[in-house]
């Protein structure tokens, strides 16, 4: 038993390690023009040991970034109230996200570029997971919103809500962008976003007309 408690010890702190020097080292020479081998030589582990966590260095970005995440979901599932309206339940999930990327900015970027296509690596696998229970969380609350008659539309609540997380998306980055991330503003910008969607822009049929 106590060995086994050992061997655990040591691959937690191995763990550890290697997460604080690929952090130290990604914020001081930057995602790009940092190498594996600098991240296992300053953590002091082999690049065996690193590939047993990440078989890439991207995989070592989305080591770093899917504990946050993982909260971040969970976070905002426990403060979303029945009695708020759909846009301030939406606003609170969305919003916990864009505070956690503001923590780091320089992280955020890069994990948020390499993002797109993200599907191999042992830790693709878990960060997909966690984006699929974003959107099913907002799936959920559209869900409700359409059974109680709140919203009435033609479209499903996972088509409403893959438009409310695309919106989501770009505008995150676009935020990030900025030199001086104000999360009141970018919650606003969001917010009057997502009434367009929710409100509707009442068009005319020529407004619809597609040629042929």
């Amino acid at each position: 038993m106590k060995r086994e408690s050992l061997r655990e010890k040591n691959k937690e702190d191995k763990l550890l390690r290697i997460k604080k020097a690929a952090i130290d080292l990604f914020l001081s020479k930057g995602f790009d023009d940092t190498t594996t081998r600098e991240i296992a030589a300053q953590a002091g582990v082999g690049m065996g040991t690193v590939f047993v966590y990440a078989e890439t260095k991207r995989d070592l970005l989305f080591l770093i970034v899917n504990d946050g995440l993982e909260a971040c979901v969970s976070e905002a599932r426990a403060t979303i109230q029945p009695d708020y309206s759909l846009l301030r339940n939406l606003l609170i999930i969305l919003r916990r996200h864009y505070q956690y990327f503001a923590e780091s900015p320089v992280l955020s970027r890069a994990a948020l570029r390499e993002m797109y296509f993200y599907q191999s690596g042992k830790q693709a696998e878990r960060f997909n997971r966690t984006r699929h229970a974003l959107r099913h969380l907002l799936i959920d609350l559209i869900s409700e919103a359409l059974e109680k008659g709140i919203i009435t539309s033609t479209a499903g609540a996972d088509l409403i809500a893959q438009t409310v997380f695309a919106i989501y998306q770009v505008d995150l980055r676009i935020w990030l962008s900025e030199d001086d991330l104000d999360l009141d503003a970018g919650t606003d910008r969001l917010r009057r976003q997502i009434e367009i969607v929710l409100t509707g822009l009442s068009p005319q049929a020529s407004a619809l007309a597609l040629p042929g």
